[in-house]
């Protein structure tokens, strides 16, 4: 090998060298915490969610939550985030006041901070995070009871298995005043024990065999309550809707046990921030338009969205993952992926 050739080959070495370590910069860290107990299964889509948006955009995803759902437990562990150098931090506002002190060391060190799931744009934008990934709550349970009261419907119970998550009751508040009735006198908090699930929305519909409608919160809730309505012999004759999907909620709106679920495509809350973030970093920008653009035509997420049939929301600021309403009509569509990737 001639000196001229020796020297080319070790300009292209030293430029794959730069370009490595460019790329190593632009790779990431990040960490989701939600505030769900080990039990909540709903959270497994969010899991295999970010999962792939770190195989999409070569970066390390972390997944933390209090195991028993605790939100002082949860508030240590953004507190924790805050300190551990992570390069963006992605949580749920399930309850402002308890979080805002520990989302705040996260913005004081200059790391992007992203909100999902629970809690409001507003809410988001006053803890300065990037942006907020969900379903509007009160919008959704607002229109599941416009659905309901369509068909009839005048009374509801509405079983909470989350009521440690201030927000939940936005979905239950949404319902009961596209009703036109209290809401609070129709939620009942149940908890998360499927056993204590079952005994206390048979106990109430026992003492109240009027009611018209149950609205469950998620499969938490939605898998016992079927099973108190079939021990009733209910099913399918009391008009039942359930927020979110499930193996079991698919086949209670194929067998007419539950009218439709309402879909928040929790897989868009997972993936969308990472993607952000991680666009966010290796562009060297903060301009939510231009993330977005480019967020929009990236061709890995573009391949996700289709396979899986999602369909995000584009705001000037905010992204909405839903609602959108699972019926018979749509059913196969996204029964496929049901607890995995839906």
């Amino acid at each position: 090998m001639d000196l001229k050739t020796s020297g080319r080959l070790l300009k292209a070495l030293a430029m794959s060298a730069l370009l490595a370590a460019g790329a190593a910069q632009a790779q990431g860290k990040y960490v989701l915490i939600s505030h769900a107990p080990d039990s909540d299964s709903w959270w497994n889509t969010i899991k295999n969610s970010i999962k792939q948006a770190g195989d999409d955009f070569g970066v390390q995803v972390d997944y933390r939550n209090p195991p028993s759902g605790d939100l002082a437990d949860m508030a240590r562990l953004i507190e924790q985030a805050a300190a551990a150098g992570y390069d963006g931090v992605i949580t749920t506002i399930a309850d402002y006041d308890v979080l805002q002190g520990a989302m705040a060391r996260v913005t004081a060190k200059k790391i992007p901070l992203i909100t999902i799931n629970s809690g409001t744009t507003e809410q988001s934008e006053k803890l300065g995070a990037v942006m907020h990934v969900g379903q509007p709550e009160y919008d959704a349970g607002k229109g599941a009871g416009e659905r309901a009261r369509a068909a009839g419907v005048k009374s509801f119970l509405c079983v909470n298995h989350y009521a440690t998550n201030p927000a939940s009751f936005e979905r239950c508040r949404g319902f009961a005043e596209a009703l036109g009735v209290d809401y609070k006198k129709a939620t009942l908090d149940t908890g998360d024990d499927p056993t204590t699930v079952e005994s206390k929305v048979a106990a109430y519909l026992r003492q109240n065999p009027d009611t018209d409608a149950v609205l469950a919160l998620g499969p938490n809730s939605a898998h016992p309550t079927l099973k108190a309505l079939e021990k009733a012999g209910k099913a399918g004759k009391i008009y039942m809707a359930t927020f979110d999907l499930s193996d079991e909620i698919s086949r209670g709106i194929r067998n007419g046990s539950v009218k439709f679920a309402i879909d928040q495509q929790p897989y868009l809350q997972g993936y969308v921030p990472v993607a952000v973030l991680s666009l966010m970093k290796s562009k060297g920008s903060t301009d939510i338009v231009s993330v977005s653009s480019e967020l929009k035509a990236h061709p890995k997420m573009a391949a996700r969205l289709r396979e899986y049939g999602l369909e995000p929301v584009y705001g000037a600021r905010h992204i909405s993952s839903g609602p959108g309403f699972v019926t018979k009509d749509n059913l196969g569509k996204v029964e496929k992926y049901a607890g995995q990737f839906r």
